[in-house]
């Protein structure tokens, strides 16, 4: 996988809040992340793990409150922090008659990767998520945990320095999420920032440096 810069940045939310007309999707919330560190965002369904996900991301803005990356507002319109921030965040887009290798040639001529040794990076970044004999598939060939899989791996693959992952253990079975976790662990220990809300306990023992919980009370969606 690409990695990042030796430190990752400081992540700040400065109680960021969403509110549409009467609802709350997100309450005022505060939390940093450190350089290098991994967040890990826990609580019910409908709390508001993904909406904070997507305000620290830049791609939603909060009703209230501030993020910062480093100092630097988080905006996904900002080139600088689009090259820092890879985020998974539902389902990306995807090309149906791009195979999964093609998928990963796109990415990596867009942020500037050397063409001779290309093949090799896609090939090395397919195969470190045990997918690299689908290397030819078309996305709608894969299976729901194959799909997830494929999913990871365009975002780790672009470079960046701070990772923002909405349960990336989804659909994937007990030894997959192991090696998830694995690979997500590596990027931290390499100084990348994780942001990261997930259900699964293992997957947080095996991140967490700092956990934030946003609430297990009844579930309201």
């Amino acid at each position: 996988m690409n990695g990042g810069s030796a430190a990752g940045p400081r992540v700040v939310a400065d109680r960021v809040s969403k509110t549409i007309g009467v609802v709350t999707l997100l309450a005022p919330t505060s939390v940093t992340a450190e350089p290098g560190r991994a967040l890990v965002v826990r609580g019910r369904n409908g709390i508001g793990k993904t909406t904070l996900l997507k305000i620290v991301a830049g791609t939603l803005a909060a009703t209230t409150g501030t993020v910062t990356i480093d100092g630097r507002p988080s905006d996904e319109r900002d080139k600088t922090i689009r090259r820092r921030v890879a985020a998974l965040l539902g389902a990306p887009a995807a090309y149906r008659d791009l195979t999964l290798r093609d998928h990963l040639t796109l990415i990596d001529a867009t942020w500037g990767g050397d063409s001779d040794t290309c093949e090799e990076r896609v090939g090395n970044a397919l195969g470190l998520l045990g997918i690299g004999d689908l290397a030819a598939r078309f996305p709608h060939e894969l299976s729901s945990g194959q799909g997830q899989l494929f999913r990871l791996a365009l975002t780790l693959f672009r470079p960046s320095d701070l990772l923002i992952l909405d349960e990336p253990e989804q659909r994937l079975d007990t030894d997959k999420r192991v090696l998830v976790g694995d690979l997500l662990a590596a990027r931290r220990d390499a100084g990348t920032t994780l942001v990261v809300a997930t259900h699964d306990p293992p997957l947080t023992e095996r991140l967490a440096d700092e956990v934030l919980d946003l609430g297990w009370g009844p579930a309201d969606e």
